[in-house]
């Protein structure tokens, strides 16, 4: 009696190759899998994007949000790119929302600062020792010319030397008058007092903003509409607004005489 897999004990039959040898697979080793030619779902699924981009620091995020229409309504959302600005310092919270979205393209070290009130007797020297900080580098975050500087302030920004003061802290962003920049500020030991002070802060905001607006209005000689576009392109710093006026004015003038 044979078995029913007598029929296929021909040597022949099982070494015969399952791809004809007169097929040939094309194998495209340059291919990248992107959206755009993957079949991938979870390239182009928001919940799954979401918990990737979780994981990246703000430069991946830009670089993620150029991809596609896709990847950048993820990587661009505000929570998201909160997230990522407070990762890297441990931060518990930002209170606030900057006057531009190029705030958060950088938080490095220099974007935060200690707000400290001044008072009597204490000199730009005297606080440079007390928070392990430098005379120019405080001279430098407030915008002074001069030690003399202090005695028409209530406050100084203070720049951080020590990260580990930002570990579970919370920052308030603000548009300091003075240093006439947005700055992710810290109040250690205190905060600021209720919904009265973010009003207040935000009617300070704008109108500093609109005091730096018409100061580069009559520095650069240029319509409204200008002087905001430089300040927005140079991160609310108005000598780097300048700078760039600058140099926009001389590529202009180079090309006329070429």
């Amino acid at each position: 009696m044979r078995c029913c897999c007598d029929d296929y004990d021909d040597d022949s039959t099982l070494t015969t190759p399952l791809i004809s040898s007169s097929v040939s697979v094309v194998i495209d080793s340059t291919a990248t899998i992107s959206p755009m030619n993957s079949h991938f779902a979870a390239l182009s699924c928001p919940d799954t994007l979401r918990l990737i981009f979780e994981k990246l620091s703000l430069a991946d995020l830009a670089r993620s949000s150029c991809v596609c229409k896709t990847w950048n309504a993820v990587a661009s959302d505000e929570d998201m790119v909160v997230e990522a600005f407070k990762a890297p310092w441990k931060l518990l919270d930002v209170v606030g929302k900057p006057c531009s979205r190029n705030f958060w393209r950088d938080n490095g070290i220099g974007k935060f600062a200690i707000s400290h009130r001044i008072l009597r007797g204490e000199t730009v020297a005297s606080l440079a020792v007390k928070y392990s900080s430098q005379v120019m580098d405080i001279k430098r975050v407030n915008n002074m010319m001069s030690d003399h500087g202090i005695y028409s302030r209530e406050r100084l920004l203070i720049p951080i030397s020590n990260p580990d003061i930002l570990i579970n802290g919370t920052c308030y962003i603000e548009l300091d008058t003075y240093a006439k920049r947005e700055v992710a500020v810290l109040y250690p030991g205190s905060k600021p007092g209720g919904k009265l002070r973010t009003l207040s802060n935000r009617v300070t905001s704008d109108r500093g903003k609109r005091r730096v607006i018409d100061s580069l209005k009559r520095s650069m000689q240029v319509d409204d509409g200008t002087a905001q576009y430089y300040l927005s392109i140079s991160d609310g710093d108005p000598r780097a607004a300048l700078s760039q006026f600058s140099s926009d004015i001389s590529w202009e003038r180079q090309t006329r005489l070429a």
